[in-house]
């Protein structure tokens, strides 16, 4: 059943009609716990909350597989939008993104394009981008571009997914130029032929690519509800004596908020991933089919 609920909701985060549906009703039934807002204002007012609590953020204004240079170069815009309102707001927050939203499909060139504006409006407020990792269709050009980008920004980093088969060796590669990595599980829909299909595998890997990155001795973003993986980062930097500066905890807007105010007690960095904007139904819906308990919330929702 709950394999069954995921498949559904992983389809109907791809369906056009039904992320035009969405637009239209707003931020209904509880996608509002998950998302901040339409707006960059909604978005800042959340994080001067996450801040006041001692977390730290990245932004992410939602939207992806964009199909014109016009809305390329739109979503572009809101990026650096959001770099300006988080320096004139004075709170601290990074920015997250996806190269699809930057015409990743459209052109190679015209993401760079936008890329690099991004990168140097982030580096003039000395602020940091991080790419996020989609689909495995967008993995390697993904993986190569942000190599080219590392030769001239030391302001960005990448998000890598622990149930792709060639993440432990994509790890390894990226340690000859010292990335800043986001180490997440994975939540697209993806072939047994590229991605474990168990989640004790999963697992087992992403244990391995937490320690294998930490002890490379670069910065480790580890993001997880998982407290087994949150207790097993623990216990491997305590090991081999890594200090909190190289790594932190990274969880989702409205997801799990005791335990991040455990974590930040404890003294650890914890930074909130808080999505915001029009174009959240992919996003939502990828939210649903990761944690049963969240289509409960939602249910209950619609019976308010």
């Amino acid at each position: 059943m709950e394999v069954l609920m995921r498949n559904m909701f992983q389809s109907l985060g791809k369906s056009p009609s039904a992320n035009k549906l969405a637009k239209k009703y707003g931020l209904r039934f509880g996608a509002g716990r998950f998302i901040a807002g339409e707006t960059i204002r909604t978005a800042i007012d959340a994080v001067r909350r996450l801040n006041a609590d001692g977390k730290v953020v990245t932004l992410d204004h939602l939207g992806e597989f964009v199909f014109t240079k016009e809305e390329a170069i739109e979503s572009a815009d809101m990026c650096l939008r959001t770099l300006d309102a988080i320096a004139e707001a004075g709170v601290t927050s990074n920015l997250s993104l996806k190269m699809t939203s930057l015409g990743l499909d459209i052109s190679k060139d015209l993401c760079m394009e936008n890329m690099r504006k991004i990168l140097d409006r982030a580096k003039k407020y000395g602020n940091f981008v991080r790419i996020d990792m989609e689909d495995y269709a967008h993995c390697q050009i993904s993986l190569d571009i942000y190599r080219e980008l590392r030769q001239e920004y030391d302001n960005v980093g990448l998000v890598i997914q622990a149930y792709l088969y060639r993440t432990e060796q994509d790890i390894a590669d990226l340690n000859e130029i010292n990335a800043n990595l986001r180490l997440v599980k994975g939540a697209y829909k993806e072939s047994p032929e590229v991605a474990f299909p168990e989640k004790k595998d999963v697992d087992e890997n992403y244990k391995k690519i937490i320690k294998q990155h930490l002890l490379n001795g670069n910065y480790t973003a580890v993001a997880s509800h998982d407290e087994a993986m949150i207790e097993f980062t623990k216990s491997v930097v305590k090991e081999h004596g890594i200090p909190k500066e190289q790594f932190e905890f990274q969880m989702l807007y409205g997801i799990c908020e005791e335990l991040q105010a455990k974590l930040v007690k404890e003294g650890y960095k914890v930074r909130v991933y808080v999505p915001y904007g029009i174009d959240w139904f992919g996003y939502f819906m990828r939210r649903l089919a990761e944690r049963p308990a969240n289509v409960w919330f939602v249910l209950k929702n619609l019976f308010k």
